[in-house]
């Protein structure tokens, strides 16, 4: 125990305000680094590379992405959670010039990581600190109807917080976007998939063109996993994603159409009045 005491010691560290400790880690399985809160690895990031997303709902969170607009052309980007900023790097490596701004709680957070991984020189990355169902409200008017992403993959700890999962927070959120953009939410879910499913719902509540791309196993709600979901006005540009989820490294798909239907049926979209955290995994999902 004293040796991992002093081994935590070395990596760049910082306290959170609700007492966590976040540090910045050498990659344990690839190249670059790991952000991790309070044993929960939270993101992952390749100073020389990007585009390297390793882990594999961020990878098809960029699978999406790459399909929005042009190749190449800039994105107008709102990002709830920083993390360690890997999304905002990946738009800004494969679509120089995007605009983007990011909504982070944690200004202690946001400073470990820009000091540890600096920012691409020139990024037009803006980083605003609070709550990220509030700043949504503070962002500049200019930006409501203009939003081509917008990234919900807020965090406290491994659990995404009550009051950005219900109705409420999502016609907020949709506000921001244009005509078509596209809203991507992180889920987390386990056995059964009761969260996710009313995430499902409460998204095509508010945004009526939904798929959902997760690994095979997570997706039939046989083991805890994170499932991305996509949603917009319009109908969403899909016809390379399930090639792609396909490929691996680890087979996924993507749920559309009477599939979406079929893993909503019964589920009732969430509100302010019954909301309630995700599901904490298992301290063993993130042994190594």
């Amino acid at each position: 125990m004293a040796r991992a005491r002093v081994i935590e010691s070395e990596h760049p560290q910082t306290r959170l305000s609700d007492g966590t400790i976040a540090r910045i880690v050498p990659s344990g399985f690839t190249t670059g680094f790991e952000l991790d809160v309070d044993g929960t690895p939270q993101s992952h990031v390749d100073l020389d590379d990007p585009t390297h997303l390793h882990f594999e709902y961020v990878a098809r969170m960029g699978a999406v992405i790459d399909q929005l607009r042009l190749p190449g052309q800039p994105l107008t980007a709102v990002h709830l959670g920083a993390g360690a900023l890997t999304i905002p790097r990946y738009i800004e490596a494969t679509r120089p010039g995007s605009r983007q701004q990011v909504i982070e709680l944690e200004q202690a957070l946001v400073d470990l990581v820009k000091a540890q991984l600096p920012l691409p020189r020139g990024a037009a990355i803006r980083t605003r600190i609070g709550d990220a169902r509030a700043g949504v409200g503070r962002l500049p008017d200019a930006l409501t109807g203009a939003v081509d992403l917008l990234v919900s993959d807020v965090y406290s700890g491994s659990q995404t917080p009550a009051h950005l999962t219900s109705i409420e927070f999502y016609r907020a959120a949709a506000d921001l976007l244009a005509p078509e953009g596209v809203l991507l939410v992180n889920v987390a879910d386990g056995a059964g998939l009761a969260f996710a499913r009313r995430q499902v719902a409460t998204v095509q509540a508010v945004l009526p063109h939904v798929v959902v791309l997760a690994e095979v196993q997570v997706l039939k709600g046989r083991r805890f996993g994170n499932l991305v979901v996509a949603a917009s006005d319009t109908a969403l540009p899909t016809q390379w994603l399930p090639r792609l989820m396909a490929a691996g490294p680890h087979p996924a798909k993507v749920a559309q159409g009477a599939e979406v239907r079929e893993f909503t049926r019964g589920a009732l979209p969430v509100t302010d009045a019954d909301a309630t955290p995700s599901p904490k995994p298992a301290a063993s999902l993130f042994e190594r």
